[in-house]
């Protein structure tokens, strides 16, 4: 059998926390309006008295209202503060009380909103959670408004256009290109409107960030050419200038003329067996035979140092090109260009 639910149980859903009397008391107050009962709090509705015999149910059901209200009032504020609302008898003192703990001036309460306001980012909140955690802050400064600022249609734009620059500027880096063209519109959009886009903007990075997520997790794709481009890269290679020696690394000559590797050649002539066999490989050598697919793989790098070798012997072979570099350039002796 379904039982009646008592309504004096039930209260708003916000919770007084010191911090949020404004937004709290705004609540509160429109939800007592609502039961017909904001009269025991603001004093219009007072205990009777000087009752005559047949009214005395009168101050029954003023005592019962009473009791709800605090009732209500106890259970949307915090345990700390409940328990110093136990020495008060009327609604009334107990609003009356919390009013003066917690009301500051409306100055100093838009103070510290605006600042954190300011303070706010989107860090790694979604678009959603940031837009609420910013709507927050500003309904409760928007109780700090007179009456007569909320009547005026100018203020209310201005308002409106100053809470889009702030949401816009404390959006993540992510959303750069839709910030700056949302900020060069004529006229500006509405805040909720904006929010709209984007949620929108919001989605397509995520599908974005999924298809790179799909890419990265498949590292076959990538793992021979990262592999051979990471062995060209270990390998230390110096540039050869185009009049420097490839050999012994001084400018001057070329390899062809190099006077330090004539003289090694001659060193390994076979007449010299002791500077030979010094140099020799031991027997039973076998050279190690690279893997075919890791030469390819490396080949497709070209080395520098073997172009500008290749083209310092090209040129080295043609007598034309020889004579005609002599000719340009016979004021630099032979002896000059092979020093050692």
């Amino acid at each position: 059998m379904a039982t009646e639910r008592d309504d004096s149980l039930q209260s708003v859903s916000v919770r007084l926390d010191g911090k949020n009397y404004s937004y709290w008391s705004y609540v509160m107050r429109n939800f007592l309006k609502g039961k017909k009962m904001w009269g025991y709090v603001s004093g219009t509705y007072v205990i009777p008295k000087n009752i005559e015999e047949g009214d005395a149910g009168l101050i029954d059901t003023w005592e019962a209202n009473n009791a709800k209200i605090i009732t209500w009032i106890n259970n949307s504020v915090e345990h700390s503060i409940g328990t110093q609302l136990a020495k008060y008898e009327t609604a009334k003192e107990v609003w009356d009380h919390l009013q003066r703990l917690f009301t500051q001036s409306n100055f100093a309460k838009q103070y510290q909103l605006e600042n954190d306001i300011r303070a706010l980012h989107q860090k790694n909140m979604s678009i959603q959670e940031f837009y609420s955690a910013m709507t927050d802050l500003w309904d409760q400064l928007a109780l700090t408004e007179s009456t007569e600022l909320k009547a005026c249609g100018a203020y209310i734009e201005r308002r409106e256009q100053q809470r889009l620059v702030q949401f816009l500027t404390a959006l993540r880096s992510d959303f750069e290109g839709l910030r700056g063209s949302i900020l060069h519109r004529s006229p500006l959009p509405s805040v909720d409107s904006v929010v709209s886009e984007l949620l929108a903007e919001e989605i397509r990075f995520q599908s974005y960030s999924e298809k790179g997520i799909l890419s990265a997790s498949n590292p076959s794709v990538l793992a021979v050419p990262s592999r051979s481009f990471s062995n060209h890269q270990n390998k230390s290679h110096t540039r050869v200038g185009f009049d420097e020696c490839s050999f012994c690394k001084q400018k001057g000559h070329w390899k062809a003329q190099c006077p330090k590797l004539r003289h090694q050649n001659q060193a390994w002539k076979p007449g010299n067996q002791s500077q030979s066999n010094a140099h020799r490989p031991p027997q039973g050598y076998k050279p190690q035979h690279h893997n075919t697919a890791a030469v390819a793989s490396s080949s497709s790098i070209t080395d520098p140092n073997i172009l500008a070798e290749q083209f310092q012997k090209f040129l080295s072979l043609q007598p034309q090109a020889m004579s005609a570099s002599s000719s340009i350039g016979s004021a630099v002796s032979e002896a000059d260009w092979d020093r050692p």
